[in-house]
């Protein structure tokens, strides 16, 4: 099965840099919403089967014209949400911030045990929700789908998921609004990404890496904050 995951377009919290995890969160900005009606003219020599999208207002405006020019309803799952953030919720400092992806950071080289302080997900979590959703997916027999998801969870789950990816291989790659991750496999016999298109997929007049929020950009993996 061919699976396409990717980030939903801009949104205002991204625009003022917060770590904005709650459903159902904002909706797009004016350009998120030119984002996503460019993904369908992006996507039109991929067969799709299925277009799934998280319960966050970002993903299923992003994932709706997609949806709508393949004659397709979204179908939405709360597994493809993103990484909560727990007690940083809505705080957009450097230290913030950073904790919150260098815990990310520590999953993607094994440290599934780990979580943000607060109400946060530990990485067993997060993998355990996603593959739900995949799985299901996968049952439908579809020959690709895709999934409209968010940037921390959707560099998680592919490096840390696909075989031939090395550890931390999200922490350094950009995932920017409408970028696109494409993978090839399946639930049983694992997956292996074919492309990281980092970048919103209509070109670079729709991409503004300043203004894509705290999810896209690479990191250093840093010491975690104390899990609980």
């Amino acid at each position: 099965m061919r699976l396409w995951l990717i980030r939903h377009g801009q949104t205002p919290s991204n625009v003022l840099g917060l770590l904005d995890t709650a459903v159902p969160g904002p909706g797009l900005t004016d350009l998120g919403r030119e984002q996503a009606a460019a993904l369908p003219a992006a996507l039109a020599d991929s067969p799709l089967g299925a277009v799934y999208a998280s319960a966050q207002t970002r993903a299923q405006e992003t994932a709706a014209p997609l949806a709508a020019a393949r004659g397709l309803q979204v179908l939405v799952r709360p597994g493809l949400g993103e990484v909560q953030a727990g007690n940083l919720e809505m705080a957009g400092d450097r230290e913030s911030v950073l904790g919150y992806l260098s815990v990310i950071g520590r999953w993607m080289a094994g440290e599934l045990e780990m979580r943000h302080p607060g109400n946060g997900e530990s990485g067993h979590e997060v993998l355990a929700r996603y593959d739900e959703v995949v799985a299901e997916a996968a049952g439908t027999g579809a020959e690709a789908v895709a999934m409209l998801s968010h940037g921390a969870v959707i560099r998680f789950w592919a490096t840390y998921r696909s075989g031939n990816l090395p550890a931390a291989f999200g922490a350094r790659h950009v995932l920017h609004n409408t970028g696109v991750v494409e993978l090839e496999g399946h639930p049983d016999s694992g997956w292996r990404t074919l492309t990281w298109a980092g970048t919103a997929v209509g070109g670079m007049d729709l991409d503004d890496p300043q203004t894509d929020g705290p999810a896209g950009d690479p990191f250093e993996v840093r010491s975690a904050l104390p899990h609980q």
